[in-house]
């Protein structure tokens, strides 16, 4: 057993296929499954059981799927103390974020990362809140930004902020703008992204709370393409005000506070992975980059 065979191994069982499972180790998947079967005939039993709908592991392969992450998570551990050696961590880290944070984190992140962490290498990925939740399980992903995450043991969770939501409008007037309660919403078209989006979710969610339901009138994902519409008088949107000023375009739009609705952000990482310590400072710059970002009235 070497620990390439290892490493595939804990994939193909973490991901429950051979096919998804090349793709992301990037290696052909006849040449997988050959490296997968000389392990189980190194250790005289099988490991998976292959099936229509993939692969399960079976009771010795549980053992070794529990064994394997612990082996690779070590090894990584071991090259980051010999590095430490010369005071400069390396190694990956795979980060997801929020399509409504990508624009506003992406540039200082990278900025402060390549200064503080030169030896190592930061993957970024946008993607919805629930599909995040799945990658940091498979292992797609190290560190993920969730919105309103429902509470699963199979993540370790740290609230990062709690933001206030706005009802966005097109600005036709220098008059004040005012708050508009939960309900109100209801009674306006609204331009949305495409469930299972988190923020759609949650003001519909919320919504129906107050036996309302939201008038969605057009459905799109990325919010330069919502203010867009909005912009053209398509409709009304929902959305944090960081988000709004981070399109560059602010002043076209009216933003009024909804009263009683907000938004959790949290910082998550599987709970069967103990972090590195390049990932832990990647944590710490993503809460200090953030902190800054909502200090600044972003």
């Amino acid at each position: 057993m070497d620990l390439k065979q290892l490493e595939y191994f804990v994939r193909v069982a973490e991901l429950g296929s051979f096919t998804k499972a090349s793709t992301v180790l990037n290696i052909a998947q006849p040449a997988l499954s050959r490296q997968i079967r000389l392990l189980e005939l190194e250790f005289r039993q099988n490991l998976l059981i292959r099936n229509g709908r993939g692969v399960t592991t079976t009771e010795a392969g549980k053992v070794l799927l529990e064994h394997g992450r612990g082996i690779l998570h070590q090894v990584v551990r071991a090259k980051e103390d010999l590095n430490m050696v010369r005071s400069t961590p390396s190694g990956r880290v795979a980060l997801g974020l929020p399509p409504s944070m990508t624009k506003v984190l992406t540039v200082p992140l990278t900025k402060a990362f390549r200064s503080e962490l030169p030896d190592a290498h930061l993957s970024i990925s946008e993607g919805l809140s629930i599909s995040m939740q799945e990658w940091l399980l498979t292992g797609r992903l190290d560190i993920a930004l969730l919105y309103n995450p429902n509470y699963s043991a199979e993540l370790e969770t740290t609230p990062l902020l709690e933001e206030d939501l706005y009802f966005i409008e097109k600005k036709k007037d220098n008059t004040p703008s005012k708050a508009i309660s939960l309900d109100e919403i209801a009674d306006y078209p609204l331009v949305m992204p495409v469930r299972p989006n988190a923020l759609r979710m949650l003001v519909e969610t919320q919504l129906s709370q107050v036996g309302k339901k939201a008038n969605i009138v057009l459905e799109i994902d990325g919010v330069n393409a919502i203010l867009d519409l909005i912009e053209e008088g398509a409709g009304y949107g929902v959305l944090p005000k960081y988000a709004i000023k981070a399109s560059g375009k602010a002043l076209s739009f009216k933003m009024r506070p909804i009263t009683n609705l907000t938004g959790k952000l949290v910082i998550a990482t599987a709970a069967n992975r103990a972090s590195t310590l390049t990932q832990h400072k990647t944590i710490q710059m993503v809460q200090t980059i953030v902190k800054k970002i909502m200090g600044d009235g972003a």
